[in-house]
């Protein structure tokens, strides 16, 4: 599959902060990085939704906005001109999330959905997708061969981590949207399945979780594609 956008090889002052996980707080990180210095951002944030998984496990910061606009302010601030961002998001607080990205200077260029063969929670309706916004800085490129905007989920088991997306829906996205010399980076990496999309394409990666034990999942996790 062809990609998207052309990218300019990797600076050579940037290649020791590449294909590595940082185990920190994104705000802390992504101010350290140069700006335009990534080609494609794919992540998938805290839901603001306080979730608990059946075993008991949660996520970071889960629980609050306050990181919300910062982060994609210095997400958008990051990528190169011309380039997407694919954001998974929690639909009860889609509102806060539009913002974020559009005060940050985002188009909205797409959205996608990922239909489930399970019911991940019942309430008023019984909960059967995920999904996730294609934002665009700037103007980029049409992809020579794009992808449909519904994809078919595949459970990954959450063995790894509570919201543990499946690579099955990821490499594509990846491929589509990322250009084979540049950098994908994902802000709240969790257990690196977004990055391991990324080397499995040859794409170099940067990671950042803030949970220790993810981080070390996910250490452990690409190590293992080697």
């Amino acid at each position: 599959m062809k990609t998207a956008t052309a990218c300019p090889e990797v600076n050579t002052s940037q290649t020791a902060t590449l294909n590595r996980i940082v185990n920190d707080d994104c705000l802390n990180v992504l101010p350290e990085l140069a700006a335009r210095s990534v080609n494609f951002v794919l992540t998938d944030p805290p839901y603001i939704a306080r979730y608990r998984s059946r075993d008991g496990r949660t996520v970071l910061n889960d629980d609050n906005d306050t990181w919300l606009e910062p982060a994609f302010a210095e997400i958008y601030r990051v990528l190169e001109r011309n380039s997407f961002c694919v954001s998974f998001y929690g639909w009860p607080h889609a509102d806060k999330f539009i913002t974020a990205w559009r005060k940050a200077g985002f188009r909205i260029v797409g959205h996608l959905a990922f239909p489930k063969r399970y019911t991940s929670s019942e309430r008023y309706l019984r909960y059967q997708h995920e999904c996730a916004y294609l934002l665009a800085k700037g103007y980029p490129q049409m992809p020579a061969d794009t992808i449909g905007d519904v994809i078919d989920w595949t459970y990954s088991g959450n063995k790894l981590h509570p919201t543990q997306k499946p690579l099955s829906v990821l490499l594509p996205i990846v491929e589509t949207f990322s250009s084979p010399q540049g950098v994908v980076l994902d802000p709240f990496s969790g257990s690196g399945s977004s990055l391991l999309a990324a080397k499995m394409l040859g794409r170099n990666y940067l990671g950042i979780e803030l949970d220790a034990e993810y981080h070390a999942i996910s250490q452990q996790r690409l190590r293992a594609a080697d």
